[in-house]
């Protein structure tokens, strides 16, 4: 890999296909038993126990108002959570499908449309054409701000 690209795991929210910088992953882990937390932002889940971390869960899909893709059988093995370490803290992110890792050119990488499916340009890193569809890239520091961190944090 050359330092012209990054390499990005990709999932499915909905219709689109999203990307995050494998640096920013921790992990992805099947869905577990999340614990619902009272007067708790709309988009939190609620929390869960990882290997003793308790982990506030977010759904992007109710943040951004995203429809839940519908999932078979086949693909229930492919949903669950990605771990992101957003500025020291972990997050799980509800994901509805996990694809692959993918390595992107920087090249490749264009500015975001003003508004893509409900996300907001200022949330997303950039835009990759690729020939089934385009992944949209997602920058994780911009989701939260550093108030809701602190928010969700008081939480746990």
């Amino acid at each position: 890999m050359s330092e012209r690209q990054l390499q990005m795991v990709t999932f499915q929210l909905g219709d689109e296909s999203y990307g995050i910088d494998i640096m920013d992953v921790e992990g992805i882990v099947k869905v577990e038993e999340v614990r619902e937390i009272p007067n708790s932002p709309v988009y939190v889940e609620g929390i869960f126990n990882l290997r003793g971390d308790i982990i506030p869960v977010i759904s992007l899909h109710k943040r951004f108002h995203i429809r839940k893709m519908e999932i078979g059988d086949e693909d229930e093995l492919l949903s669950g959570f990605i771990i992101i370490n957003v500025d020291g803290m972990q997050l799980a992110v509800v994901i509805d499908k996990v694809s692959r890792v993918v390595s992107v050119d920087l090249d490749e990488i264009q500015p975001p449309p003003q508004m893509l499916s409900g996300i907001g340009a200022e949330y997303i890193q950039g835009v990759v054409n690729r020939q089934e569809d385009y992944l949209i890239i997602l920058d994780i520091r911009r989701l939260f701000s550093v108030k809701e961190l602190q928010a969700l944090e008081n939480y746990l």
